[in-house]
């Protein structure tokens, strides 16, 4: 019996949460963080599905990214997929923004208005 799982990858594919059953207080929360701001501006200047998880400039290790990510989806921002050995990434603004108006474009403000503290 083989280890791989959908996509011909030994690890599980992502869990990703429905916007609409995000809770404002989650969101929040998920946006918090410096690193996962980063996270979600790299992914707001790129296409869809074009940065994997190993193409950010951020300050921590895989095991602390793949931390970040987890929460993200679980907010229902980010939408992962595996290609090959590469676990690619989407910013879900539009589902986001139905959800929660205005939160994400505060956040994309170059203003430093979204910046954590």
């Amino acid at each position: 019996m083989s280890n791989e799982v959908a996509g011909g990858s030994h690890r599980a594919a992502p869990v990703h949460t429905d916007p609409e059953e995000v809770s404002v207080l989650t969101a929040l929360s998920a946006v918090s963080d410096p690193v996962r701001i980063t996270l979600i501006r790299e992914l707001a200047g790129s296409a869809d599905w074009t940065r994997s998880c190993g193409s950010f400039d951020v300050p921590v290790g895989k095991a602390a990214l793949s931390h970040h990510f987890s929460v993200l989806r679980g907010a229902g921002l980010v939408e992962q997929r595996d290609e090959g050995v590469r676990r690619v990434n989407r910013l879900r603004r539009e589902e986001f923004e139905e959800r929660f108006p205005g939160l994400l474009a505060l956040l994309l403000r170059e203003d430093g208005v979204g910046e954590a503290r």
